[in-house]
C-alpha cells in the first residue's frame, strides 16, 4: 500500500518521498522581483520535501497580483533563482518553479499605471479579485483590483512567449522543472473559463478554443525542457478570483486528456474551496484520474492522515502541504514522528522580513 514515505518517479526524477511543498506566496523578494539570500535559505530549510513547488513566479512585468513576488523574466531574477537552486541542491532537494501570469487579477498601482490584461474586459466582479500590496508602513494588505483590458491577439501570443522565456530562464537557473499555474483564476484559468473568456477569435468560444492558450503555453514550455519536467496546477471548482465554469466536469476532463497527451509529469490538483471549508477533492480526482495518465498531486485541506488515505486509494500519487510547510521547515520529519507541529502565524504570511519566514523552530530547537 502506497504511503507518504514511498519514493516516486516523476518524469526522469526519482523523489525520496511523496510529500510536496505547495506553492505558497510569501512576497519577500526585492521590488525588482529578484530572489534574495533569505529566499534561498527559506527553500533550503524545506528541502526535505520530495518536491518543492516554488511560490508563484511572474513570467511578465504585466503579471502582478501580489507585490514583492519573484519573477523569472530578467537576467537578475534568473541569477537570483540560481542562488536559490544552489542552496536547495546543496541541501539535497528538488524544486520546480511555478510560472505565473496573473492576467486581470491586478491593479494599476502594481503595474506602474498600466491596465491589467485579460482574455476579455470582464469588470463587473472586481470586488471578488484578490490583489495585494505592501504599504509604506511595512504592512501588507489587500488592495482594489483595477478594470482590465482585453488582450489583442498579438498580446495573447506575446504572453505565450513569456511563458517560454520563463521556462528557458528556469533551465538557465538550474531549476529542476516548472509548474504552469493554470488555476486560482489567473491567466490560463481565465482563458478556460467562459465567464472570463468571451472572445470570438481562435482563443474563445468553444471549449477547444478556450483551452488553446494553455495548449500553446504547454508547447512553448516543452520546447525548452522535457515534458517530464513540466507540471500543471489546476483548480477546477475554485471560486477564488471568479474564473467560474458552468460545465466544470466537461472542461477539466478535456484539460486532463490534453495534458495526458502532452506527456507532462503531473497535474497539481488544488482544492482551493477547501480553504473556506467546502472541499471538492473527491470530485476533482474523479474527473482527473480516468483522464490523465501521469502523476496527480493533491492539495488543499489535507493533513498527513487524509493524504496517506488518498495515496492508499490510488486516486493521488503525491500530496502537497502549504501552511504546514510555512510553519514547519522540517515537516517531513515531523510527519514521520507524528508531530509535534508549529502553528502558522497568518499575520506574517505576506511581506516583511525574517520573522515568520526563517525563524520557525525545527524539532531539536522545539524540544
Amino acid at each position: 500500500m502506497t504511503s507518504l514515505f514511498d519514493p516516486i518517479r516523476l518524469g526522469d526524477l526519482v523523489l525520496p518521498n511523496r510529500i510536496a511543498m505547495a506553492p505558497v506566496t510569501r512576497s519577500r523578494s526585492g521590488r525588482d522581483g529578484v530572489p534574495s539570500a533569505d529566499n534561498a535559505l527559506y527553500y533550503a530549510q524545506r528541502a526535505g520535501a520530495g518536491l518543492i513547488v516554488s511560490e508563484a513566479t511572474n513570467v511578465s512585468p504585466n503579471s502582478a497580483a501580489f507585490e514583492l513576488a519573484p519573477g523569472l523574466y530578467s537576467p537578475a531574477q534568473t541569477n537570483g533563482w540560481r542562488r536559490t537552486m544552489d542552496a536547495v541542491h546543496a541541501a539535497g532537494g528538488h524544486l520546480f518553479a511555478q510560472l505565473w501570469h496573473s492576467g486581470r487579477v491586478s491593479s494599476y498601482a502594481l503595474l506602474d499605471g498600466r491596465e491589467p490584461l485579460a482574455p476579455s474586459a470582464v469588470n463587473d466582479d472586481l470586488h471578488l479579485l484578490q490583489a495585494y500590496g505592501a504599504l509604506g508602513n511595512g504592512f501588507y494588505t489587500r488592495i482594489a483590483a483595477s478594470p482590465a483590458r482585453a488582450m489583442s491577439t498579438d498580446e495573447v501570443h506575446r504572453a505565450i512567449e513569456e511563458f517560454r522565456i520563463g521556462a528557458r530562464n528556469a533551465v538557465r537557473a538550474g531549476i529542476d522543472g516548472v509548474e504552469i499555474h493554470a488555476g486560482n483564476g489567473y491567466l490560463p484559468h481565465q482563458f478556460l473559463s467562459p465567464h472570463t473568456n468571451r472572445r470570438d477569435d481562435e482563443f474563445g468560444g468553444s471549449l477547444v478554443k478556450r483551452a488553446r492558450f494553455l495548449e500553446l503555453v504547454l508547447q512553448a514550455v516543452a520546447d525548452e525542457m522535457p515534458a517530464g519536467r513540466i507540471g500543471v496546477r489546476i483548480s477546477p471548482f475554485a471560486g477564488y478570483n471568479n474564473a467560474i465554469d458552468p460545465h466544470t466536469e466537461d472542461t477539466y476532463a478535456y484539460v486532463a486528456r490534453l495534458l495526458s497527451a502532452t506527456g507532462v509529469a503531473y497535474i497539481h490538483a488544488a482544492d482551493t474551496n477547501a480553504w473556506g471549508g467546502a472541499p471538492d477533492m473527491a470530485r476533482i480526482l474523479a474527473i482527473l484520474r480516468p483522464n490523465f495518465g501521469g502523476a496527480i498531486i493533491a492539495n488543499g485541506g489535507l493533513d498527513a492522515a487524509s493524504g496517506d488515505a488518498l495515496l492508499a486509494s490510488g486516486m493521488a500519487d503525491m500530496v502537497s502541504f502549504g501552511r504546514s510547510f510555512i510553519a514547519n521547515p522540517d515537516l517531513v520529519e515531523r510527519i514521520r514522528r507524528g508531530g509535534p507541529y508549529n502553528a502558522p502565524d497568518p499575520f506574517s504570511f505576506y511581506g516583511g522580513g525574517a520573522r515568520g519566514y526563517l525563524d520557525y523552530p525545527e524539532l531539536a530547537t522545539a524540544r
